[in-house]
């Protein structure tokens, strides 16, 4: 990992996970979690590019590398893997909020984690990679197809047969102890992802990291499915990055994040999914860059001053307020708002109505409200202020 840095063991529950540990303690906190069929050594490169301008911290995550291996798929539920990080973060900074780092898997559980009250004030940011809101990634693989995107829908799927396959029983036991056994993997990293020289040497525990990592597909997956959150916004600020050479995660997975991520910094770059090993500086340097923003409070979004006449695709990620939006024209607005990717709060005095509404059309959040009263608007635009006080020159969260 690092130059003097330590591997310890910090317990979650039942659940040892293994921590390496390195920087300067001093500095804020920065926590990296790898994604699928990863370890912490994921990291390595990116955290020696970061050397010791913060306390660097990388955990292996329940069923991969030196952490417990749990059995049963209920172990890998998404509030588990909340209770982990939870334990890590008591154990290397309870007392200031850190700044989160994850790919794959490990940024679907960022954006999870983000949304959460239980880490209001324990996170500070968070740095996507290669992994979006696993919400918004099951709407876009669900939309039926329209003449927009008929060509776009099969891709999609294509690239979507392997969360199939690793939900079905006895597959990826088949996968990782035969099909893709260290040397094959190894093969893949080189010449399909293009890692090259850059590919590691196949782990020890590459075949149980495979076979017990699946079990996130397995528990997760189908649940949002059915279940997908409508109403999970990050109250912190969030840096996506998208390789656009990713043959699992296409882009246009990553529409909608605006709306759950009020302050969003959107970077892309020319790689594959495994850009923290093939551009580990470049992550270091937006990691740093971000962080040290962040930490100044600093506008860490990147969204420009409305231009009139600049076309309608300007409402992108802004916050529209609509009043009467559960019925009638203020829905209809409110919809054509959403569909052209703004941040929608609804406004109606009609709470079941509103609550229909939201849920179908994935607004922002909702306030019940007759606006004939003039002492209940009042109270609502000190709590919408209070969320989203106007800093133009500031960072602001919502």
């Amino acid at each position: 990992m690092l130059d003097g840095g330590i591997t310890r063991t910090v317990c979650s529950g039942k659940v040892e996970l293994a921590v390496a540990e390195g920087g300067d303690s001093h500095r804020p906190t920065v926590v990296f979690i790898h994604g699928y069929p990863d370890t912490k050594e994921l990291w390595d490169e990116v955290l020696a590019g970061l050397g010791r301008r913060y306390h660097l911290i990388a955990y292996d995550v329940r069923g991969a590398g030196a952490s417990s291996r749990p059995r049963r798929p209920a172990a890998y539920d998404l509030a588990r893997l909340a209770d982990d990080l939870e334990a890590v973060i008591a154990a290397v900074s309870p007392q200031r909020p850190v700044h989160l780092v994850g790919h794959d898997w490990g940024a679907i559980q960022g954006w999870e984690f983000v949304a959460l009250e239980r880490f209001r004030n324990k996170l500070a940011s968070l740095t996507a990679i290669a992994g979006p809101p696993l919400d918004r990634a099951l709407a876009a693989r669900a939309q039926p197809p329209t003449p927009g995107r008929s060509g776009a829908l099969p891709r999609q799927r294509r690239r979507s047969w392997y969360v199939v396959a690793l939900c079905t029983p006895g597959v990826p036991t088949l996968t990782w102890r035969w099909l893709l056994a260290g040397p094959r993997w190894a093969w893949f990293l080189r010449n399909v992802e293009r890692l090259g020289e850059k590919a590691p040497a196949p782990a020890v525990t590459l075949a149980a990291d495979g076979i017990h990592g699946s079990k996130l597909y397995r528990r997760n997956v189908l649940r949002r499915t059915l279940r997908p959150r409508t109403d999970a916004v990050a109250h912190v600020p969030v840096q996506l990055v998208i390789p656009i050479r990713d043959h699992f995660i296409p882009p246009s997975y990553y529409d909608g994040a605006d709306r759950l991520a009020p302050v969003l910094r959107r970077r892309v770059v020319g790689a594959t999914h495994w850009v923290p090993r093939t551009e580990p500086g470049l992550i270091a340097r937006w990691v740093t860059e971000f962080v040290d923003q962040v930490e100044a409070g600093e506008t860490t979004g990147s969204r420009a001053p409305w231009v009139r006449g600049g076309g309608l695709d300007q409402l992108r990620g802004r916050l529209a307020l609509v009043t009467g939006a559960a019925s009638g024209i203020g829905r209809a607005t409110a919809t054509a708002l959403a569909r052209r990717g703004a941040r929608v709060l609804l406004v109606d005095r009609d709470g079941s109505a509103l609550q229909r509404a939201q849920s179908e059309m994935g607004a922002a959040g909702t306030f019940v409200c007759d606006v004939s009263d003039e002492r209940a608007m009042e109270r609502h635009c000190e709590h919408l202020l209070s969320r989203c006080p106007p800093m133009p020159h500031r960072r602001r969260r919502c």
